[in-house]
């Protein structure tokens, strides 16, 4: 039995479409992020970064071995129990785990600062330009990738499939439009078909229940964790400074010569 803990986000979704693509039994741990409980000692145990999702196979890598960031899990999950999604060597593996890093390094990271400052583009107006327009960009490179092969790593459905997808689904929200991405909207409409797919979306949805649930009761010093805005960090003039070795001190940037 695998545990899942997760809520609905693009991320646990991500790893629900592998579970059911794969036919696993596994259990949803629910973990209430709006609230902060993935602050707690008992979820640090599990994820030192206080993120979701994580999953303890306890058939597999067992209970002392928990394995967390999505990628990983995908790749774990491949390589113990669904071979069909990640190829054991050869080109066939590196295009699947290039395409998965795409995703884990490019896709999701910018899309979520998009989806973030897109809502605080009057407050923060360079920020949402340059994750909107980084984002379009990325969106355009998933629609010429797709118009080349039927999916991102080549001929046949896999985990950098399932990865992106979740993400890709926010074209609209991001104020792309599908007629503009051909290729990554046939791909989108044949994933969406999927019987595993159509399954992860009826069970994400059951955990975003819980979520609004959290989000309509949390207190602000909540939502402040959510954000991970109770962590100490340095000012932002501190931030701005840069070492200036002929000085060998921390100088201001227009204090350079």
């Amino acid at each position: 039995m695998i545990e899942l803990y997760g809520m609905s986000s693009p991320n646990v979704r991500k790893i629900v479409i592998a579970l059911e693509e794969l036919g696993l039994a596994y259990q949803r741990r629910h973990v209430a992020v709006i609230r902060g409980r993935q602050f707690e000692p008992e979820f640090l145990a599990l994820n030192p970064l206080g993120k979701a999702p994580v999953i303890i196979d306890h058939e597999g890598a067992g209970e002392a071995c928990p394995i967390f960031e999505s990628g990983a899990i995908l790749i774990y999950l491949a390589e113990t129990y669904g071979p069909q999604f990640l190829p054991a060597s050869g080109p066939g593996r590196w295009d699947v785990l290039k395409w998965l890093m795409v995703q884990m390094a490019n896709i999701g990271p910018i899309f979520g600062q998009h989806s973030h400052f897109r809502l605080r583009a009057s407050q923060e107006p360079y920020a949402a330009q340059r994750f909107r327009q980084t984002a379009a960009q990325l969106y355009r490179i998933l629609d010429q990738r797709l118009a080349e092969t039927p999916y991102l790593a080549g001929e046949t459905y896999t985990i950098a499939d399932m990865a992106t997808y979740p993400w890709a689904r926010y074209a609209r929200r991001h104020g792309m439009r599908w007629e503009d991405l051909p290729a990554l909207a046939d791909w989108r409409d044949r994933i969406h078909a999927r019987p595993a797919v159509i399954r992860a979306a009826e069970i994400v949805a059951e955990m975003g229940k819980h979520d609004t649930e959290d989000r309509l009761a949390a207190t602000p010093e909540e939502l402040d964790r959510y954000m991970w805005r109770h962590f100490p960090a340095p000012t932002a003039e501190e931030a701005g400074l840069f070492f200036d070795r002929e000085e060998g001190k921390l100088v201001r940037p227009d204090a350079a010569p």
